[in-house]
């Protein structure tokens, strides 16, 4: 049977059409990013930028969707989520990554860093590069790093030195390295969900906890443990992470853009962070926060035996030394 003549050119005409677009509709991709953070907190906000960025740089095939404030769970899960291949991207702090990959702990090293350049210089230098590019093995690449400023201990009695921690429940992101961190100081650590933090405080079922200004400022913890201790015993950064997977969905043009956002995302997010210390401060300083400044000697001596551990693995010893040396 023949085909018409004029049908036949429609039809040569029309298939290289369809392809076309099935192409383009094949290249649209969206993103599902998830974390636990409240849409006001500055690491979200560089988050949602970065969408942004992607959206219009990608003229729109490039998306991505976020889920704040816990709704997939916290970053213990989320990272799971993403292991499954169930969420493509995801937050997580040093902390949090540590027991997924090992070198993250020296973020948790207390007094590590000389001060916020060093820090800097090693987060997001050839030190901080070589540890996050070891998440490859676990399924995920890190995307960008966030300043996170230093940890503090915040608490509903004064704290002015070692001695006034003893017998202490304090609320860690727990691991092994943060919880010998609070016996070592003589408290008990305690592994409470962060947002079970301030019913916990409230109720007296632990005494203090463990976080940066912004964070103590912005959960109302100020309203329920008004001494806030300046020791800045750690500083531990956050991470954007993607899937493996979901980044090999992208093409190269697409993950050019993405890596161009995200890197664009941590100059926004270290401005905003800056600028969010000077508020939270001032904020929880109206709601009644005593904010006490202590020698850090007596709390960089009890903490000595952290890095007797550290230096019994040959792998996070050298990594240590490789983040003093950047101080010099």
């Amino acid at each position: 049977m023949k085909l018409n003549k004029r049908l036949l050119s429609g039809l040569c005409i029309a298939l290289p059409l369809l392809a076309t677009s099935v192409d383009a509709l094949a290249a649209k991709v969206t993103l599902k990013l998830a974390h636990n953070l409240d849409q006001s907190h500055v690491v979200h906000q560089a988050l949602a930028q970065m969408a942004k960025e992607v959206q219009e740089k990608s003229n729109g095939e490039l998306k991505i969707r976020i889920y704040p404030s816990g709704q997939m769970g916290g970053p213990r899960e989320t990272i799971e989520l993403l292991q499954n291949d169930a969420l493509d991207m995801t937050k997580a702090s040093a902390s949090e990554m540590e027991s997924f990959v090992k070198e993250f702990s020296v973020f948790s090293a207390p007094y590590l860093f000389d001060n916020e350049e060093h820090f800097k210089k090693v987060l997001f230098g050839n030190v901080g590069k070589s540890i996050t590019d070891k998440t490859q093995k676990n399924g995920f690449t890190v995307e960008a790093s966030y300043v996170a400023g230093t940890r503090s201990f915040y608490a509903k009695k004064a704290i002015n030195s070692p001695a006034d921690m003893k017998g202490l429940k304090i609320r860690v992101v727990s691991t092994p390295t943060t919880n010998k961190l609070i016996e070592l100081l003589g408290g008990s650590p305690a592994p409470i969900p962060f947002g079970e933090v301030y019913t916990a405080l409230q109720q007296g079922v632990i005494d203090g906890a463990e976080n940066n200004i912004p964070s103590y400022n912005q959960t109302r913890h100020v309203e329920v443990a008004k001494f806030y201790i300046e020791d800045q015993h750690t500083s531990v950064p956050d991470y954007l992470i993607i899937s493996n997977k979901a980044l090999a969905k992208l093409d190269d043009n697409q993950r050019q853009i993405l890596a161009e956002a995200a890197k664009n995302s941590e100059v926004f997010q270290q401005k905003l962070w800056d600028e969010e210390v000077a508020k939270s401060r001032q904020e929880a300083l109206n709601v009644g926060a005593t904010f006490i400044q202590v020698d850090k000697q007596p709390f960089r001596d009890a903490l000595k035996p952290l890095y007797d551990d550290f230096a019994k693995d040959p792998d996070l010893g050298k990594i240590i030394e490789e983040i003093k040396a950047e101080s010099k």
